[in-house]
């Protein structure tokens, strides 16, 4: 696909940019001194960082080379991969995004199921902390596949060391610098990748002919369901509506980014900015691979390889190697937010209940040993389980169905009991597990009847029980939450003073 002599060139400007990487996040090492620094941030991130940070991770490998191989082999239709993402994003922003950060700033909560366990009481900390392990090791082991694939394609390493070598370099980056780490070097690979998406996509739409040019390529070749947006079938849109779409809700990397924000107009508008830039970058992908297939009529056997062909078809030297690197910015972009976010569990879901833990710096050490801990299990995945991808859609099943429901239902709803809350939570995880092993029963996707499991226990088992801590509920209810967590902040460093003063 590239001859040898770009190769060389693509392979020194990989070489400078991983140790560019990994000298950033050495960078931040001496000033990662809590647990609170490693995994949200010591929640003092600024908007610029924050933004492409959000980017960086809403666009990952298997989005920018996924979406762009669906949309080349089924047209336009594949823009509902992207819709949904965004669509529930700004729900979840305009209602949500506020109380979430104020729970997280008035209980200095790290994970989904820190609030999971404080809502519901620590009988429910373990199904939400099975919903989150399963995506996020799964993902994370994507993440080696991807680098593995990227390395093999353009140097030929074998899959096995490839993944290998993907691991040892996304645990080492993740394990000296933690979340504020990852948010600073994602801003500079958010900017790269951004920019080589735009890049490439202004390329192909003119040298393509623009829509008219394919539009008529779709109607000669009597395709035209390849330019119609609602192209594919009814069913396949809401299940992305309910799989990529409401996934946003429960997505822990989302909450942690709000709770590192440095303030609330910070967190806000980090993400209405990610969301504007997001779309259009996510949206530009599609367009790209439409107009790969019908514009510069490209064929190829391998579609999952669609963006390496255009870029070593349509591009000099130097942009092809600007747009190899956006790739590898982007799969390690989206890899160390997940990583951090399923290690984050992992420290605060198992060790510190279990082991007691309050000390800050006893946390930041046991943080950094779950990154090592999460690094083994998803490295064991990529190695032994050659179907990744459906596991992690599996995973990401489990976990909407299991979480979506409690999660905002104990916000809005101050009936809602603990017990109730904890059995929605085995419900919907239970159910989807069941139907994915029973093969999808009537064609129906899983998250469906996890979704309707959740609901309808959580209905029922609020008709039959109370709540227990009715003065927590209250203090945790959606309306006294809305507030500014600006101000909750100030007061609990000036109490903190105070403590230690008195001390």
């Amino acid at each position: 696909m590239f001859d040898p002599s770009v190769k060389s060139i693509i392979l020194i400007a990989v070489f400078v940019y991983l140790i560019a990487t990994l000298a950033h996040s050495l960078y931040f090492y001496r000033g990662v001194k809590t647990a609170d620094d490693y995994n949200v941030a010591g929640r003092s991130i600024p908007t610029f960082p924050m933004i492409l940070s959000i980017i960086g991770t809403a666009t990952g490998g298997a989005s920018l080379l996924g979406w762009m191989a669906d949309a080349y082999s089924s047209g336009l239709g594949m823009l509902w991969l992207v819709f949904p993402i965004y669509i529930v994003t700004i729900i979840w922003i305009v209602f949500f995004l506020k109380p979430i950060r104020n729970l997280g700033t008035k209980f200095n909560l790290v994970t989904i199921p820190d609030y999971i366990s404080l809502r519901y009481g620590e009988k429910a900390r373990i199904p939400a902390l099975l919903c989150i392990l399963v995506a996020y090791a799964a993902i994370t082991g994507l993440q080696f596949i991807a680098i593995a694939t990227f390395l093999n394609l353009m140097f030929g390493l074998n899959t096995t060391t490839g993944i290998i070598i993907g691991c040892i370099f996304l645990t080492f980056k993740t394990y000296i610098g933690g979340l504020k780490a990852v948010i600073w070097s994602d801003s500079v690979q958010g900017t790269i990748q951004t920019l080589g998406i735009i890049i490439l996509f202004v390329t192909v739409y003119f040298l393509s002919g623009g829509w008219g040019t394919v539009k008529e390529n779709a109607m000669a070749i009597n395709q035209p369901q390849l330019v119609d947006l609602f192209g594919i079938p009814t069913a396949s849109i809401f299940v992305f509506i309910f799989t990529l779409g409401a996934y946003q809700f429960v997505r822990q990397d989302n909450w942690q980014r709000v709770w590192a924000a440095k303030t609330d107009k910070v967190a806000a508008n980090s993400n209405w900015f990610a969301i504007g830039i997001g779309v259009v970058a996510s949206v530009f992908i599609v367009l790209t691979g439409v107009f790969t297939n019908l514009g510069l009529s490209i064929k190829t056997e391998q579609p999952a390889l669609i963006f390496y062909q255009v870029v070593s078809e349509t591009m000099p030297t130097p942009m092809v190697v600007l747009m190899v690197i956006a790739v590898l910015a982007t799969i390690v972009s989206c890899a160390d937010s997940f990583f951090i976010a399923g290690a984050s569990s992992i420290a605060n879901d198992i060790i510190k209940p279990y082991l007691k833990v309050t000390d800050q710096k006893k946390m930041l050490h046991y943080s950094r040993l779950s990154v090592v801990i999460l690094a083994a299990i998803a490295l064991l995945l990529a190695l032994t389980i050659p179907q990744l991808v459906p596991l992690w859609i599996a995973g990401t099943a489990m976990l909407t169905s299991g979480l979506l429901i409690p999660v905002i239902a104990g916000m809005l709803f101050k009936g809602i009991s603990e017990k109730a809350g904890t059995l929605s939570i085995w419900a919907g995880l239970i159910t989807t597990v069941v139907w994915q092993i029973a093969g999808q029963p009537f064609g129906i996707h899983q998250v469906f009847p996890g979704l309707l499991a959740s609901a309808l226990t959580i209905v029922a088992a609020t008709l039959v029980t109370k709540p227990q801590n009715t003065a927590l509920i209250e203090e945790m209810s959606y309306n006294n939450n809305l507030g500014s967590s600006d101000l909750l902040y100030e007061e609990t460093l000036l109490n903190e003073k105070a403590s230690s003063k008195n001390a």
